[in-house]
Parts: C-alpha cells; sequence; structure tokens
C-alpha cells in the first residue's frame, strides 16, 4: 500500500499587501513547498508573468512561478485561467511522480471571472493517478454550476476505475459543495475543522483535496506566523492510501 501525500495552495501570486507596502514573498513560498513534502503540490494563482510587478520588484524571478518553485526533482505543469492588462495567471501542479499527460478546461461562467481547471496524470509507481486543479468561483451559483462542469469532465475525461484526486481552492464557505462532491463519489478526510482561510486568523475552510479510488487518511495544516506572511490561505496537506 502506497500512500499519497497531497498538498493545496492559494499563492496569491507570491505576493502580499496593497499598493507601496506589498511585499514579495514567492521566494520563501519556494522554501515553504519544499517544506510541505507533498508527492504532489496543487497551487492556485500563480503568476506566468506580470510586467508591472515585474518592474516594481527588483528579486522578481526570471522564471514563470510555476517553475521557480519546482523542487529538485519534481516536474511542473502549468495552465494559464485569466489574461489581464499586465500579464497571466493560472493553476499549477509539481510533482515527484512522472506526469504522463495534462490538459485543460475552461470554466469561466461569467465574463467578470476567468477560471479553468487543471487536469494532470501522473504515474505512481505501476498506476496511474488523475490529479485536478480548480479554483472555484466567488458566487455561490457560479460554484455549484462549475462543480457540475467537473462531474461531467470527470465522467468524459477519465476511467470510471481510476484514482482521482480534486484539489484547489474552492471558496466553499461552510463545505456546502461536499454533498455534491460525495454523490460523484469523492471523498475528502473528516476530522477535526481544518481552516485555511484568512491565514493571520482563520475562520473557515476554502481549500480542499477529494479524492475518488483513494482512501482518505488524515490532513495537515502548517501554521505559524511564517506561513500567514506568505498568503492569504493556509496550504493544506492531504494523506490518501493507494
Amino acid at each position: 500500500m502506497t500512500t499519497l501525500r497531497i498538498a493545496t495552495y492559494n499563492i496569491h501570486k507570491g505576493v502580499q499587501g496593497i499598493g507601496p507596502v506589498r511585499r514579495l514573498e514567492i521566494h520563501n513560498i519556494g522554501h515553504a513547498v519544499e517544506q510541505l513534502d507533498a508527492d504532489v503540490v496543487c497551487l492556485q494563482e500563480v503568476r506566468k508573468l506580470h510586467r508591472r510587478e515585474e518592474r516594481y520588484f527588483t528579486r522578481w524571478p526570471e522564471l514563470p512561478q510555476a517553475e521557480f518553485l519546482c523542487p529538485e526533482g519534481y516536474a511542473a505543469v502549468y495552465q494559464t485561467n485569466a489574461k489581464t492588462k499586465h500579464g497571466e495567471h493560472g493553476n499549477a501542479l509539481l510533482a515527484r511522480w512522472p506526469i504522463v499527460s495534462h490538459g485543460h478546461e475552461d470554466m469561466s461562467d461569467h465574463r467578470f471571472e476567468q477560471r479553468g481547471l487543471l487536469h494532470v496524470e501522473v504515474q505512481v509507481g505501476r498506476r496511474m493517478v488523475h490529479v485536478i486543479v480548480l479554483h472555484l468561483g466567488l458566487i455561490a451559483g457560479s460554484r455549484v454550476r462549475q462543480i457540475e462542469q467537473l462531474g461531467k469532465f470527470v465522467e468524459r475525461e477519465i476511467p470510471r476505475k481510476a484514482p482521482v484526486i480534486v484539489a484547489g481552492d474552492f471558496n466553499d464557505w461552510g463545505a456546502k459543495l461536499r454533498p455534491v462532491m460525495n454523490g460523484f463519489g469523492f471523498k475528502d478526510f473528516l476530522g477535526e475543522r481544518a481552516l485555511t482561510y484568512p491565514s493571520r486568523l482563520p475562520l473557515t475552510q476554502l481549500d480542499f483535496v477529494y479524492a475518488r479510488g483513494l482512501k482518505p487518511t488524515g490532513i495537515e495544516i502548517p501554521r505559524g506566523r511564517i506561513w500567514w506572511r506568505m498568503s492569504d490561505h493556509l496550504p493544506l496537506i492531504a494523506e490518501f492510501n493507494i
């Protein structure tokens, strides 16, 4: 039996603060990703580029953030969700297991929010595990429609008996989407409350890792000043038996 350690983390584009007091945290996040010691790291709000921030910060990385954050021995996959005046950002996946394939689907529900899912097939030993990274919308109705789209995507693109992980920032206040995910056959670990947002004083769980065909065995949330300074979300690490 193999234990899979899956982390999800909204990195807030590697920058914290507003206006002239904002600070670059991407270097600290790079060290943090290594400390997670996860087999698969699912990231949201990852910059591919941002021309204005690149000019503002003298230490802005030359590499796109997904590649910059990728620990030695891992592989990185990135897909843009949103294009803006100065750049673009989206979801990323970092894996210490070989990546076999990857794809993307637009999940935008209205013109004010650009959303998408990243689908990556990872070879874990002799088994193929499908991982979906997503960042759902801010409006409750949009999230419901996006989860319905997710269910159709899984049914269409992934073999019924294949292990599947869905991880990301669900923006799901009160875990209202959990019954729908359970209806699709996806489970997450249910223990003590896993509060991930806001990072300085966590009040709720917005970040989830669900799986089908795997048994959830535990979760972990790093805490402390160093973590709440890096992003407005705390990372969530979930373990599964395969």
